[in-house]
């Protein structure tokens, strides 16, 4: 019998008890993604300026 594997499963050392996402420090919102017709835009003035 493995011994080791019975019981309740450990936490980690240096975790929380009860984790609580709100409480940390707040992340800045990203920016807007582009449009799928911007990026063809983009993409099409990056080809012709090359060619």
């Amino acid at each position: 019998m493995d011994y080791g594997k019975s019981g309740n499963p450990k936490l980690g050392k240096h975790e929380p008890q009860n984790k609580e996402g709100d409480k940390g420090p707040k992340k800045p919102a990203k920016p807007a993604r582009p449009s799928k017709e911007e990026l063809l835009a983009r993409m099409k003035a990056a080809v012709t300026g090359k060619a």
